[in-house]
């Protein structure tokens, strides 16, 4: 079948925004932003990906946009988000696709790089498997760094508090420029936009079902002056790969999509074509 360009998909009543651009014949890149971004994040590698004639679809994640940010933390559980990318696949009449993941959206390319049949590949920058974060928070006696999943638990009080912290994270460290992060903290216009995007995090607690393996192959892009994600919880997620793998250490921090974009994006390539050779 045909794949179809597409500017928005719809699922379980909510409505997603997709840039969908790039050669029309090109193998389909998805690629999946992380918190507190939105597709902007790819902004400098996409066109990148389209001269080695590649296409790219993407969406702002369900919560991010007017539309696709339900209330229910519920609603956010990894299958559900996971169903999310599938139905932009079907969509798009796509029947299987690469992935490219930040972030939380690298959390969710594990997700179905374990699961689904219709992922050729993953490309995950910056976000560790999540059973080595497991074994990290066992190792070390507290969970790893980033947001708190039990302080987010609570109603209000957490999206008050970023609002007023998230210029800061987001600059912070080896992070974006002061221009890119304005320009990304513009689309939250008050503490309540905040919500979709961090239930992604209270529904982390509810979820119980373990990632599998990746049983595609696997790229995984680290930064290493990621405050998020120690030297040893990068190495270590190689042991949940069971397809071919390869490990990338950059110089730098969290933002790679932004401050890594020619590093990133042949780095995707590579991936691409390993699997489906032009």
């Amino acid at each position: 079948m045909a794949s179809t360009r597409i500017r928005r998909f719809r699922r379980d009543g909510l409505i997603f925004p997709v840039h969908d651009s790039g050669p029309g014949n090109g193998a389909p890149v998805v690629l999946l932003h992380g918190f507190p971004l939105d597709h902007r994040c790819w902004d400098a590698t996409v066109p990148i990906l389209h001269r080695a004639g590649l296409r790219t679809l993407a969406p702002d994640q369900r919560g991010y946009a007017q539309g696709n940010a339900p209330s229910s933390r519920r609603a956010y559980l990894l299958p559900d988000l996971a169903d999310d990318v599938l139905a932009l696949l079907d969509e798009a009449q796509i029947s299987s696709a690469h992935l490219v993941g930040h972030g939380w959206g690298g959390a969710l390319a594990w997700h179905l790089a374990g699961t689904s049949q219709r992922i050729r590949s993953v490309t995950i920058l910056s976000t560790p498997h999540p059973g080595a974060l497991t074994w990290s928070a066992r190792r070390r006696g507290r969970a790893p760094s980033g947001v708190s999943t039990v302080f987010v638990q609570l109603p209000y009080l957490p999206e008050r508090m970023l609002a007023r912290r998230l210029p800061g994270r987001v600059k912070g460290g080896a992070g974006l420029s002061a221009q890119r992060a304005q320009s990304h903290l513009a689309a939250y216009e008050g503490p309540a936009d905040l919500t979709g995007p961090l239930n992604w995090y209270r529904a982390a607690r509810l979820y119980r079902g373990p990632t599998p393996d990746a049983r595609v192959p696997t790229t995984y892009l680290w930064g290493n002056h990621d405050a998020a994600c120690h030297r040893a919880t990068a190495q270590r997620t190689a042991r949940y790969v069971r397809g071919d793998y390869r490990f990338i250490e950059l110089a730098g921090g969290h933002w790679l999509p932004e401050t890594h974009p020619v590093a990133v994006a042949g780095e995707v390539e590579h991936q691409v074509r390993s699997v489906d050779p032009m």
